[in-house]
């Protein structure tokens, strides 16, 4: 069993033998508003890289959630564990970023109706057997039409992954492109965004990030727990780059989640190979004060 904010987790097995995990919601108000958000949300939509409902139970005081068991659990045990039978090496955590990136991009793009998810981090990314990252626990997601650049909604997600607009009112799926930005960076350093442990000046991971960046160090930021990040720094550093871009304050500058993914499948050997870090540098400023399908396509495909 494992604890959540507004109940349990349990581990479960359905008589057709499959494993599933059941989310039991107890309680009224909030609790209720979850239940219902998860049950629209989750309940018509279908992509690789977003855990499955398999059922669900609507009763007075007995909210009931039927997910796909992910035997690999979340994502924060992997990152944040300093075991190294736990750790992960470069090309898995490339994977499973790409595989996060997939999933928003299928929920702000591809669906009939737009969704925010409004909660992405560690503990809602999901891993199966082959470590394969599914987005999961759609609580604080909401719907919105295709048509709709922004939304109007009460604060909601977890501090440390919220992004800097929700001290406005002018909301939309980018909230979504910032949390996303962070958990990569956690991802990427092996650490979380707020570490007490560290000493003072290091203890908010993006504050140091920013540092770094403008000292131009992001190679101290790789993960140092792990050989194989380590081995892979100088591409961990070209992720860092996009993070970067995602991570914007003004929402505007961020790029979309598509156009998230076409940078990590289409043209990673690109930047590594065929750009110098000014233009690479040059591009990506380019980018956020520009649409950026009309000036990205033949950088973010690659060669053919």
């Amino acid at each position: 069993m494992q604890q959540t904010e507004f109940g349990s987790v349990f581990h479960g097995t359905l008589p057709s033998g499959s494993q599933v995990a059941v989310k039991h919601l107890v309680g009224f108000g909030p609790v209720n508003k979850s239940f219902i958000a998860e049950v629209q949300t989750i309940g018509s939509i279908h992509h690789f890289n977003l855990v499955s409902l398999v059922g669900f139970c609507a009763e007075k005081f007995n909210n009931l959630l039927v997910y796909e068991y992910l035997v690999n659990g979340s994502l924060d045990r992997w990152i944040f564990n300093q075991n190294q039978k736990l750790a992960l090496g470069w090309q898995i955590r490339k994977k499973i970023i790409l595989d996060i990136a997939k999933g928003l991009a299928y929920l702000h793009g591809d669906c009939h109706q737009k969704i925010i998810h409004f909660d992405i981090k560690p503990e809602n990314i999901l891993l199966d057997e082959n470590f394969n990252a599914k987005i999961s626990d759609f609580g604080f997601s909401k719907l919105i039409g295709k048509d709709q650049s922004q939304v109007v909604t009460t604060m909601r997600g977890t501090p440390g992954y919220m992004a800097p607009e929700w001290l406005t009112s002018t909301i939309t799926e980018k909230v979504d492109v910032y949390s996303f930005g962070i958990v990569v960076l956690e991802i990427l350093c092996g650490r979380r965004n707020i570490d007490r442990s560290q000493q003072e000046e290091d203890r908010h991971l993006l504050e140091l990030f920013r540092r770094k960046q403008e000292e131009g160090q992001l190679l101290d930021l790789v993960d140092k727990c792990n050989s194989d990040m380590q081995s892979n720094a100088i591409e961990v550093v070209e992720m860092m780059k996009v993070v970067a871009w995602c991570l914007q304050t003004e929402y505007v500058k961020r790029p979309s989640m598509s156009t998230v993914v076409k940078l990590f499948e289409g043209s990673a050997d690109v930047v590594s190979d065929n750009l110098n870090e000014d233009f690479l540098n040059g591009l990506i400023l380019e980018a956020t004060e520009t649409d950026t399908s009309t000036i990205l396509p033949s950088i973010l495909s690659g060669p053919r």
